[in-house]
């Protein structure tokens, strides 16, 4: 009973996640005001090396264009996205109403997030919603999945079809803590992961065999492109949980090209990571464009994309 027109009323991604392929994704931001073409360029530098482009919903809480919105940009421009939804703006009314709307407009990958503090963004003053939190808007998706809405009530224009996310951060202080909220992100429907940058691979690697083995849905390994020693002191100071190591830090201080260096650093990590878990969500702020780069130094073939008919 589908009356999309969207050429891909299946999702490519999740068709590659149930095949078992090895994922790549990749983060790009949504345009800051009413041009959505720089977005456009480097979301086009990704085809046919990810399987999905993540559009990021107000990270960090800095204002961009909605991701819902941007999401639907690129879908026009054939790049399959991943649409971030975080409940920080948004009451439940308005989350389900977005939700709704994504699928009517044929987007189906949904990565479901608390969102950032108001605090750490543009926009100190504004009032944080947080109505949900992730675990409760993965439990409102399964049920819209199933034709209700979060009363129980049905939704008499059909049920959404939405393949839906979570994150996961592997290097969380608490591991009882890690463990309770991935068992409770899965009960709640999420069907894959993507985790937050990772340093610690040797962490990754215990998260891997101790919890996530057990319940056989896909982990990508968040990867990222380091700019500068410059660059990564700045994250290790703003993003809350990352710690970029020393030894890192050195190798771009001394590199003579540490962009270069900071690409070969990547793709070490892209190399580890595919020991390790199902597949890598690539970070290079404001530099995709050299995403393809780090994965032909990791040997990551150019994806699959067998064309829903």
């Amino acid at each position: 009973m589908h009356h999309t027109h969207s050429p891909t009323a299946l999702s490519l991604f999740q068709k590659a996640a149930q095949a078992g392929e090895f994922l790549v994704t990749a983060e790009v931001a949504p345009p800051k005001g009413g041009n959505p073409t720089h977005m456009i360029e480097m979301a086009a530098t990704l085809k046919g090396r990810v399987h999905a482009v993540n559009i990021t919903d107000g990270s960090r809480a800095v204002l961009r264009m909605s991701s819902l919105v941007a999401s639907v940009i690129l879908l026009q421009n054939g790049i399959e996205p991943i649409c971030q939804i975080a409940c920080r703006d948004r009451n439940r009314i308005a989350l389900q109403a977005d939700l709704m709307g994504a699928h009517a407009l044929g987007i189906r990958n949904i990565l479901a997030l608390t969102g950032d503090p108001v605090k750490a963004g543009d926009h100190p003053d504004a009032k944080g919603v947080f109505d949900l939190e992730a675990v409760r808007l993965l439990q409102l998706i399964q049920k819209m999945n199933q034709g209700c809405d979060c009363n129980d009530k049905p939704l008499t224009d059909g049920a959404t079809d939405l393949f839906v996310g979570a994150a996961v951060d592997p290097q969380c202080g608490s591991w009882s803590g890690l463990q309770n909220r991935f068992e409770r992100k899965i009960e709640a429907g999420a069907q894959f992961f993507q985790s937050q940058l990772i340093t610690d691979f040797e962490r990754l690697e215990k998260f891997m065999d101790k919890i996530a083995s057990v319940h056989n849905k896909p982990i990508l390994a968040g990867i990222f492109l380091l700019k500068s020693a410059k660059n990564a002191q700045f994250i290790n100071r703003c993003v809350p949980g990352v710690n970029i190591p020393e030894h890192i830090i050195d190798r771009l201080a001394k590199a003579k090209d540490p962009l270069e260096e900071g690409v070969k650093i990547a793709a070490e990590q892209v190399q580890i990571a595919r020991q390790l878990c199902h597949g890598v969500h690539m970070m290079a702020v404001k530099r995709e464009d050299l995403i393809p780069k780090i994965l032909d130094l990791a040997e990551v073939k150019p994806v699959d994309l067998f064309v829903a008919k």
